[in-house]
């Protein structure tokens, strides 16, 4: 295959076969395709896109470009839940554990927080000891026992997507639907599913920016999963503000167990039950019932044992990951909460130290937000409208200015 003709066709908008595709990327992982081709071949995407079929053998070699799990006869229903990412999304950790208690296999291989968006093995391994380095075949084992595990993707796991990605990311090419799909579509598929919801956000605390944006995401995955035989759903959701009250790892975790005891904030759990219905064979009923009698708590302290942590520590997450200054933002005068800018909030919280510019970064457990007031909330002046938990009053002074900023109280 002459790959300098390939890329030429692309750029041209010529439709490629899914033969070629597989060529290239197959070539591409073994290292006989070198950067800078690879590179020609995502902008020629980027400005011209694929057609559904090609996008369906562009996730397909990807998703073959490593091991998927593989399961024995006879096993339950296997589902999961993607989110495109967002300011305070907790819900895998309360999802996936929910899900797993209606007898279904929930699979779940996670990624870590990258920017403005938090990672869910970041807020796992804020319970101490919690393992997310799981091989395949450890996986399949706790799946058997269990029902569920929440992993980190292995070495083996879509290579080509890894090798790609990090290429997309000093190349410009990110934001291209197609490119996109495959990345995400490619892992998830990996897991041999037979339904999987997707949570695609948009607005200022999402990498979609735009409901129309979103809405081609959502088609373009659905699309791929129907090619591949797959049962594949989306639910779009704004996030323009944060999603429950508290962002920032270990704060996120203990609103999760908020609502795992059947607590929590509203819109959280409304949240949970909506991308859970999606991919379960019980009704909504059912699932709130699960959350409330404890069961998916119960299923969560497995999940914690199974993978190495103590569910004796859930409780004094608190104590555990305590930052050294804790204290309230004040609001100024009163009024309704008319706005609480997602995109702002995840930059303060990258700022405090919750997140990672570069994949290498640290990573604070302790630092974050909590409390935060809801867009549509009365308050009166004098009332906090959020808690900062930082590392230095320095800390503390910079996400202050950027939540005054973020929080807009309009006068009654």
């Amino acid at each position: 295959m002459h790959i300098p003709t390939l890329i030429s066709r692309k750029r041209e908008g010529e439709e490629l076969s899914g033969s070629e595709i597989a060529l290239l990327v197959d070539g591409y992982t073994k290292g006989e395709v070198p950067d800078y081709q690879m590179s020609a071949f995502a902008m020629a995407v980027f400005f011209k896109g694929m057609t559904p079929a090609e996008i369906a053998a562009l996730t397909r070699a990807m998703m073959d470009s490593g091991d998927c799990f593989s399961y024995p006869a006879g096993h339950p229903l296997v589902v999961d839940k993607h989110s495109t990412g967002g300011i305070g999304d907790k819900v895998s950790l309360i999802l996936a554990p929910l899900v797993a208690c209606t007898d279904c296999w929930v699979p779940m291989v996670s990624g870590r927080g990258l920017g403005i968006t938090g990672g869910t093995l970041d807020k796992l391994e804020a319970i101490p000891g919690f393992n997310v380095q799981i091989s395949l075949s450890d996986a399949i084992s706790q799946l058997e026992k269990i029902g569920v595990v929440m992993m980190g993707q292995t070495d083996r796991f879509c290579p080509a997507d890894k090798k790609l990605y990090s290429l997309r990311d000093v190349t410009g090419t990110v934001p291209s639907i197609a490119l996109i799909t495959a990345s995400i579509m490619s892992k998830k598929l990996a897991e041999s599913l037979d339904r999987l919801v997707l949570d695609v956000k948009f607005g200022t605390g999402a990498f979609m920016q735009t409901r129309k944006d979103a809405e081609d995401l959502a088609a373009s995955m659905i699309a791929v999963g129907k090619e591949m035989g797959v049962e594949v759903h989306a639910v779009l959701n704004p996030m323009s503000e944060p999603l429950g009250r508290a962002v920032g790892n270990s704060l996120e975790v203990i609103e999760s167990l908020e609502t795992l005891d059947g607590g929590g904030p509203a819109d959280l759990r409304e949240l949970v039950l909506d991308l859970s219905e999606k991919i379960v064979s019980v009704p909504r009923a059912e699932l709130e019932r699960l959350l409330d009698d404890g069961s998916a708590r119960r299923k969560f302290d497995e999940l914690v044992a199974a993978q190495g942590g103590d569910p004796a520590d859930l409780p004094r997450l608190a104590e555990i990951h305590k930052a050294p200054v804790i204290r309230e933002v004040i609001a100024s005068h009163g009024g309704i909460v008319s706005k609480v800018d997602a995109g702002l909030v995840g930059q303060a919280t990258l700022q405090l130290g919750a997140g990672r510019a570069k994949a290498n970064d640290g990573m604070d457990f302790a630092v974050g937000f909590d409390r935060i007031v809801k867009c549509g909330e009365s308050i009166h002046a004098g009332q906090a409208v959020c808690r900062i938990h930082a590392r230095t009053p320095v800390d503390f002074d910079m996400a202050e200015a950027m939540i005054e900023k973020a929080v807009q109280i309009s006068s009654l």
